[in-house]
């Protein structure tokens, strides 16, 4: 029979962020930090994860900043707190209107329940492959800042990422907040649109397999700046520059897109397991970039004229 309650553990609830890296320094790889805790709580209600301490860092104000960027800058960027919630996220007018992409990215995890304790960094921390979060701040290029005793390290969501549920992040380290940048310009005529799609066996379970895309267009309608991504496609969340980077120059036709969704495809890594094989999510994942693709031009074109 598995286990449905967790193995013992010491419990504390610092007052700063300082005070939580010290505990973090002091127990070391027998810690685990908790905030929203919809992702360590059932692995350890299942003894998956069996942390001595476990480090409330879910009240910390120091964690819960949203800092939009100025009017009139271009590529500044919009930075998140470690411990802001989905829901607060997702409500944000500033932060929807800075970041469409995330925006619809967070519709697309778990349910209203779960973006209601759910954090961002944590979202990010877990290190799932099919994390929407995670895979939106790989495809945006986040910038995320770690902190512990000795001060700050910033890594790139893109280096972040080193295996299914295995980051870049140490032990004695906790990831403060993400800085996302946001993507403006003075030429009133550069139209922007964005879209994200997954498929799973129920909505709100993991995704088999998602997609998004975010585009920059000309008047005429030809491609300034492409990012897209694909989650569950690989061991990572993986960010796809260099198929962005073939459709820089092109009309959006079926022919530019067919191309980018099969350069695509050779790109992802997908693994079988007992919800999909391996080639059905390469031929989901193939499905999602088109479909993505069309869907961020016609968010572009839908915004001419506003």
């Amino acid at each position: 029979m598995v286990p449905m309650k967790a193995a013992p553990f010491e419990y504390a609830r610092p007052e700063t962020l300082s005070e939580a890296c010290s505990l973090l320094a002091e127990h070391g790889p027998d810690a685990k930090l908790i905030a929203g805790g919809q992702s360590l709580v059932p692995m350890m209600a299942m003894r998956l994860a069996r942390p001595a301490w476990l480090i409330d860092i879910a009240r910390l104000a120091e964690l819960q900043h949203l800092t939009a960027p100025a009017e009139g800058h271009a590529d500044e960027v919009f930075v998140v707190g470690a411990g802001v919630r989905q829901c607060v996220m997702e409500r944000d007018a500033r932060a929807c209107a800075n970041l469409p992409l995330l925006a619809k990215a967070l519709r697309w995890v778990g349910h209203v329940q779960t973006r209601n304790r759910g954090t961002i960094g944590g979202s990010i921390a877990h290190g799932d492959t099919s994390a929407e979060i995670a895979l939106t701040a790989c495809v945006l290029d986040a910038m995320l800042e770690l902190r512990d005793t000795a001060g700050v390290t910033e890594i790139s969501a893109r280096e972040f990422f080193l295996a299914p549920m295995v980051t870049a992040i140490l032990p004695e380290q906790c990831l403060a907040e993400i800085r996302f940048p946001v993507w403006r310009s003075a030429d009133k005529n550069i139209q922007r649109g964005c879209a994200f799609e997954e498929v799973s066996v129920r909505h709100g379970d993991f995704a088999l397999v998602s997609a998004c895309a975010q585009l920059e267009l000309d008047a005429d309608g030809r491609c300034l700046r492409a990012e897209l991504g694909l989650g569950g496609a690989a061991p990572t969340p993986l960010a796809l520059p260099e198929v962005g980077a073939q459709l820089v120059g092109a009309k959006l036709d079926e022919q530019a897109i067919s191309a980018a969704a099969a350069a695509a495809v050779e790109l992802a890594d997908p693994e079988g397991d007992l919800h999909a094989s391996a080639d059905y999510r390469r031929h989901l994942a193939r499905v999602l970039v088109e479909r993505v693709l069309r869907a961020a031009q016609q968010d572009a074109r839908s915004k001419v004229g506003t």
